[in-house]
């Protein structure tokens, strides 16, 4: 199967758009691109929301190029830069929209309110009229949200227009004030915290259904929408209802979805363990039916400032899920001139030999099982108040934890489960007691939210209390881990830049694997401790509250996979890879068998070593050189160890498939 080549493209509202699209279409000709998302009026083109004779000027442009790039075999779609709005930047409206305003009581002086009833006549009207044009896509810029609309603290949504649907809807009056207030309230969430992210989804869903509406009679049924959509965390915060929206944006059934999923310039390798978990998770929130074409940008474009190397690799983990097309932006979005940059095309010719060879439908996915709660901001209890921020979380640092670490993750339920921080607030009790009947691994602030819950008795330890960071406590302060069993007995690991940690009290028939001590030895409480509990779950409890903080070493990486193998019990179905720091798994399930592709996000080249659940019937080998044909490489079998003796470059991937 091939892979597919979405390529974004801003052209100028220029009299030589002709010329520059005819050296568009050379360019996808030559580098197997299969379409064209124009960009119009992006950026630093961008003098505000476009209307009269700014916005004749787009569709003019926008009809020139569709009739040169459709006659040159290409597929036409159309991203407008902007919906509400990203960034105010020194622009201004002309429109005489309801602006957006802050938390904090900013309001913005370019980006506009959802609710407000010109806007929502604009946006409308816009799509509708570029509709004409039969794009095969038209997408909703990642500005159609609440937050992140700089220079707006947090973003934006207490506009005087909102906070009168939330009035209606708490039976009073409400300022921003008490709004604010109220919403970040520490504690049990205040009830006008559903609400209000009750009116912000209906606001949302609202617009979202007036444009899909114009769009389809606009286009007579040719072109559907796209939505591009941020960190699901912050989403929700906002309320959102991913399968309600995707069903608001829908043309007869259909909607595509662009996640974001990796950084926009270079980062350490490491970080493809984020990129794995947000196409993941975004998979689980997306309705079936929508297709995906994750976002590879490198902002502001070109190797300068992301690596060639590290726009393969994130190619190669967007293709891994399954992806439906490739959405790049990888020009200077000012540059206006495709040819300009015949790197760019070297790219992506030598980036298809391994995408060609991973196209195809997405896999079910299996590892540890990171239950996903799209409304958990609505259960979060915040211990200070007054930043909404704070009610965004979501199973990321969790799945970094575990990926660098060499254990594999998914969104899907599987035997073993995580479940760490403020997530404990989100699942009714039935849930939470069939989570305590299986395999579960819990963080300190998870165990004592569980005990306050009334599920002590399951976890095997007591959580006397959590420690904040600078507190003052006896017998002092919290800093080392001790390893007391197995084979990293005696080792030390530190937990000294935690922000706060749990005091765990080991229940009678809990093992104890570690203990925390203090900077001059003394024992300041247990630090991970196992339990079958009398429903036969088999929990694993660490002191850490915020996982991500802990050092990464091999000491580490033995005990969580010690403690995966005691949550698997006698029954184990997940492969763990070690062999060097941050090997990165995927895993699927393949027609006859199983497949682990392992990235390398270690700057240094590893040989992995994966250990099997079970001994192999049949195992295949594949190494992934960043931008080299794929290299089928002997994979050496030991019972249930495989090991690659060809050495796995840097933000390579190996794909190891067996039966």
């Amino acid at each position: 199967m091939r892979a597919r080549y979405h390529l974004r493209f801003q052209l100028h509202p220029t009299p030589d758009a002709a010329e520059r699209t005819a050296e568009l279409a050379a360019f996808c000709r030559e580098s197997g691109v299969d379409e064209v998302v124009l960009l119009l009026g992006a950026e630093e083109l961008y003098p505000g929301h476009p209307a009269g004779g700014a916005e004749d000027r787009l569709y003019d442009t926008a009809t020139t190029a569709v009739g040169i790039l459709r006659g040159a075999g290409l597929e036409v779609s159309l991203n407008p830069w902007v919906t509400a709005g990203h960034a105010d930047r020194g622009r201004a409206d002309r429109l005489g929209f309801a602006p957006m305003v802050g938390p904090d009581g900013t309001a913005a002086t370019a980006q506009a309110s959802l609710a407000c009833p010109r806007f929502r006549s604009w946006i409308t009207a816009h799509y509708a009229r570029f509709a004409e044009l039969g794009f095969r896509v038209l997408w909703l810029e990642d500005d159609f949200r609440y937050h992140n609309h700089a220079p707006l603290p947090w973003g934006g949504g207490f506009e005087p227009l909102m906070l009168e649907r939330l009035a209606e809807l708490a039976g009073e009056p409400v300022t921003r004030e008490r709004a604010v207030a109220a919403v970040t309230a520490p504690g049990p969430p205040h009830p006008w915290r559903a609400l209000l992210q009750q009116v912000w989804r209906t606001a949302q869903l609202e617009v979202a259904g007036h444009v899909a509406a114009a769009v389809a009679k606009a286009s007579g049924g040719r072109s559907q929408l796209g939505l591009m959509s941020s960190e699901p965390g912050v989403h929700s915060v906002e309320g959102r209802d991913w399968p309600a929206l995707f069903d608001a944006l829908g043309i007869d059934g259909q909607a595509s979805h662009r996640p974001h999923f990796a950084r926009y310039s270079d980062a350490p390798g490491r970080e493809l363990s984020f990129s794995v978990w947000m196409l993941e998770v975004q998979r689980a929130l997306r309705p079936r039916h929508v297709r995906s074409e994750p976002e590879i940008e490198n902002w502001p474009h070109t190797a300068w400032s992301k690596s060639d190397t590290q726009t393969w690799s994130e190619l190669v983990t967007a293709q891994l899920a399954g992806s439906d097309a490739m959405f790049l932006n990888l020009h200077p979005m000012q540059s206006g001139a495709a040819g300009r940059f015949p790197r760019v095309a070297e790219l992506l010719r030598r980036s298809r030999p391994a995408l060609d060879l991973l196209a195809g439908p997405a896999a079910p996915t299996h590892g540890v099982s990171l239950p996903v709660r799209p409304d958990a901001a609505a259960h979060v209890r915040t211990r200070r108040g007054g930043d909404l921020a704070d009610l965004a979380v979501d199973p990321g640092p969790a799945a970094d934890h575990l990926l660098r670490y060499g254990v594999p993750v998914t969104a899907a339920d599987a035997p073993v489960r995580v479940l760490f921080g403020q997530l404990a607030w989100a699942y009714e009790d039935a849930e939470l007691r069939r989570m305590l009947a299986g395999g579960l691994l819990l963080d300190g602030t998870a165990a004592h939210i569980l005990r306050a819950r009334g599920f002590g008795g399951l976890l095997g330890v007591t959580v006397e209390e959590v420690v904040e960071r600078e507190a003052t406590c006896e017998p002092g302060p919290y800093a080392l881990e001790r390893v007391l069993t197995g084979e990293g007995a005696g080792a030390y690991l530190s937990v000294n830049v935690q922000p706060a940690l749990a005091r765990l009290r080991p229940a009678a028939g809990a093992e104890t694997w570690t203990e925390i001590l203090t900077p001059d030895h003394r024992v300041w409480g247990a630090g991970r401790c196992v339990f079958t509990n009398e429903l036969g779950g088999r929990i694993a409890v660490t002191a850490a509250t915020a996982v991500e903080l802990l050092p990464h070493d091999d000491d580490g990486q033995r005990l969580l996979h010690a403690a995966i193998r005691y949550l698997e019990g006698d029954r184990p179905t997940l492969p763990l890879v070690t062999g060097g720091p941050h090997l990165i798994p995927h895993l699927t399930r393949t027609a006859d068998g199983w497949r682990l592709a392992v990235a390398n996000g270690s700057a240094d080249p590893a040989h992995p070593r994966v250990e099997l659940p079970g001994n192999p019937a049949r195992t295949d080998a594949v190494l992934l050189r960043p931008l080299a044909a794929p290299e089928p490489v002997e994979a050496a079998v030991t019972g249930r160890s495989v090991e690659v003796t060809e050495e796995l470059p840097h933000r390579g991937w190996l794909l190891l498939d067996w039966q």
